[in-house]
């Protein structure tokens, strides 16, 4: 059952490395303000965007996979339909390296069922919620 209780959001807040999937390079969007929040609050971000070279400063990756560091929590600005491929992708790495302990799902993007499958390979899921008000609501 995805996370929706304080406490566990800020288990889920406890993360370091933040990967972010649908990272956007063009300030006013959520996808691009939310992880230059989470920035500036000392999340390492490390940004997903097969179009792009930097994000915020850093370099983009193509997918989950050909991140090198150690992930704690994926952050999804993806379409709902997108859900399943990106979750698989978490489930894979998680199995593969033991990495990435979170996906979040961003506000208004949610996927019960691939959430499900998720949190039943060891992988907490939040779901239709943002990183950012979170954070600042329980940690601000």
């Amino acid at each position: 059952m995805p996370i929706t209780d304080d406490a566990g959001i800020k288990r889920a807040l406890d993360a370091e490395t933040v990967a972010v999937v649908g990272c956007s390079t063009t300030p006013g969007k959520a996808a691009h303000d939310v992880p230059a929040y989470l920035q500036r609050q000392g999340y390492r971000v490390i940004p997903v965007n097969p179009f792009a070279e930097t994000v915020l400063g850093e370099p983009a990756y193509d997918d989950l996979e050909a991140i090198e560091p150690a992930v704690d929590l994926v952050n999804v600005f993806r379409p709902s339909d997108e859900v399943p491929t990106i979750l698989g992708a978490v489930r894979d790495r998680h199995a593969d390296r033991g990495d990435i302990e979170t996906a979040w799902l961003q506000l208004g993007i949610r996927h019960d069922e691939a959430a499900a499958e998720t949190e039943a390979d060891g992988v907490d899921v939040i779901q239709d919620r943002c990183m950012k008000i979170e954070h600042g609501r329980l940690l601000g």
